[in-house]
């Protein structure tokens, strides 16, 4: 079993299972979440997962055109997962940050590299798709960045 929670500990959660795996995204609503970085995404079957605590849900149209709905603590606002609601059938992305042990399955590869700023960070030798999980894979150019 796994466990995690919220910044202010208002929301906690338990998951019942073993990730599918972790990845980066880097589509702009990820973005915005993560004031400017890619989320840091572990995959759990959706009723693996169960939370306590009050939450603000909030629904959006993504760049997959997919409906996905955001789950974030009302009290301090920590981002705690998202999941498909209409579209294809995708895992439950909970955000690595909120789990206790986020050393439980790091991530393999990265999606949405096409809407990666020129800065972004991408660990070496890792597979960067396009768009989404399974989109063509690219070598994005990343540029070098200046010593402070």
């Amino acid at each position: 079993m796994h466990e995690g929670g919220c910044l202010c500990g208002s929301v906690r959660f338990t998951i019942e299972g073993d990730p599918q795996g972790a990845r980066y995204c880097w589509c702009r609503d990820c973005q915005r979440i993560a004031s400017g970085m890619a989320t840091v995404n572990v995959l759990f079957d959706a009723d693996a997962v169960t939370y306590s605590g009050a939450m603000t849900v909030m629904r959006l149209v993504a760049d997959s055109g997919n409906t996905v709905e955001r789950g974030f603590c009302e009290k301090c606002g920590s981002q705690m997962y998202s999941k498909t609601v209409v579209g294809m059938a995708q895992p439950m992305r909970v955000r690595a940050g909120t789990l206790d042990d986020p050393e439980i399955c790091p991530p393999s590869y990265i999606i949405w590299g096409r809407s990666a700023p020129s800065w972004a960070p991408f660990p070496d030798g890792m597979i960067v798709y396009e768009s989404g999980p399974g989109s063509t894979v690219i070598n994005p150019k990343r540029t070098t960045q200046s010593k402070l």
